[in-house]
């Protein structure tokens, strides 16, 4: 049976109505109710994922992320995937409350997708980095009340033919991060890592063991943060945007690496040292 008001098609009007290209904003006036912000009610001791980074490398932009979760004082979960396709040539990561998080992630890749699909064109990069962000602060209330969610978003600018990085408090304001950024409770440790073995020109596998090293020296010094587990085969995720496009890392190929990492680590526990000059 059609409705009121819905053209006889048995869509609510707002699906019907020309306007916004924004599928977030569609949402909130249709059925609010499915929204992040308002899917939670108090929940204290929520999955807290962490830590996050991301770098520039010569062929354009890697992301990578731990695999634990804590609640309390407690590991909610040991694999625990933390970066994700945004779309075809940008990646998004979390950090914060597990569960807005992901769904900040799925309404994100909805959001890019839906604006496609009207525009016949994908967004500019820094247009996806501020549809990020515009999500993250209808998030503000929730994050006042201690469940925040702090994503890092990076991709390959087609027109620019370079890689960004777009990091984000939890007013959703973007910021684009010079050479690398990362973000989550391990993250000054993984920041000191990348200042120290960060270098502008790396291949795609330098970049990745400065990731790995730099997750490793995350873990190392805090809690929230997971190293290597050798035992169960959990390592961290990484990924890759370039000219080509969103590529995953094998998972066979982050493992050799990893475990390269940790057989070194065993001759310097404090990892590799950058020149002086």
């Amino acid at each position: 049976m059609h409705g009121p008001g819905d053209g006889g098609q048995g869509l609510p009007a707002e699906f019907l109505a020309v306007g916004t290209t924004s599928f977030v904003d569609l949402i909130a006036r249709s059925a609010p109710e499915l929204l992040p912000v308002n899917r939670v009610e108090d929940a204290p001791d929520l999955p807290h994922g962490t830590t996050i980074l991301a770098l520039s490398y010569r062929d354009g932009v890697m992301v990578a992320g731990d695999r634990r979760a804590t609640a309390g004082n407690l590991i909610a979960q040991k694999d625990l995937e933390k970066v994700y396709p945004a779309d075809e040539y940008s990646a998004v990561a979390m950090a914060g409350t597990v569960g807005l998080g992901l769904e900040m992630i799925r309404l994100l890749q909805v959001e890019l997708e839906h604006y496609e699909k009207l525009q016949s064109v994908p967004l500019s990069l820094p247009g996806k980095a501020r549809r990020l962000g515009a999500i993250v602060r209808a998030n503000l209330g929730m994050a006042m009340q201690g469940m925040a969610v702090v994503p890092l978003f990076a991709g390959y600018d087609l027109d620019a033919g370079v890689g960004r990085i777009y990091n984000y408090d939890v007013t959703g304001m973007p910021q684009e991060s010079r050479d690398y950024h990362a973000d989550g409770s391990g993250s000054p440790f993984a920041r000191g890592a990348l200042k120290k073995l960060y270098r502008p020109d790396m291949t795609e596998e330098d970049a990745a063991a400065v990731c790995v090293q730099a997750l490793y020296d995350a873990a190392d010094d805090d809690s929230a943060t997971a190293g290597p587990d050798l035992i169960r085969r959990i390592f961290p995720v990484i990924a890759v945007v370039t000219a080509d496009g969103y590529r995953r890392l094998p998972e066979g190929d982050v493992a050799e690496l990893t475990e390269s990492v940790v057989r070194a680590r065993r001759e310097r526990p404090d990892g590799p040292v950058a020149p002086l000059r």
